[in-house]
């Protein structure tokens, strides 16, 4: 194969590689802003369920391929995003209501709280990082 054909195979390798990415870290916001919206309507029925927006970042990038660990920490780190956007929606500090408040004061959540945002992160990382094993 000449030179010219190498570069061109290198060329559509890496754009494929792009677009399995780009697919991965969409359909993980898909599942994000689903989260969101199944946390809000679980929490008004009573069911106060903060890892459901990780984990659904996790199961929306499943539906693509992903053999990158970066795009897998990408998803761990948007679920983390997404299950403490949740909660500071839905149940801001008295004290201050602003996002960089309730960021200072992660620390004041209660244990269970973090507990759950941080399986909401963990099934975010780990079901593409598994899928593309």
């Amino acid at each position: 194969m000449s030179a010219k054909g190498k570069t061109l195979m290198a060329s559509l390798e890496r754009f494929t590689q792009m677009k399995s990415h780009i697919l991965v870290l969409a359909g993980a916001v898909a599942g994000g802003v689903l989260g969101y919206f199944v946390f809000v309507w679980l929490a008004h029925q009573g069911l106060y369920a903060l890892a459901v927006p990780g984990g659904l970042v996790g199961l929306g990038a499943a539906f693509f391929r992903n053999k990158s660990l970066p795009v897998a920490i990408g998803c761990g780190m948007l679920a983390l995003a997404v299950g403490l956007f949740s909660e500071w929606k839905f149940a801001p500090f008295i004290d201050g209501g602003s996002l960089g408040y309730f960021l200072l004061h992660i620390h004041q959540l209660r244990p269970v709280t973090l507990i759950m945002i941080g399986v909401g992160g963990f099934i975010g990382f780990w079901v593409p990082f598994r899928r593309g094993g």
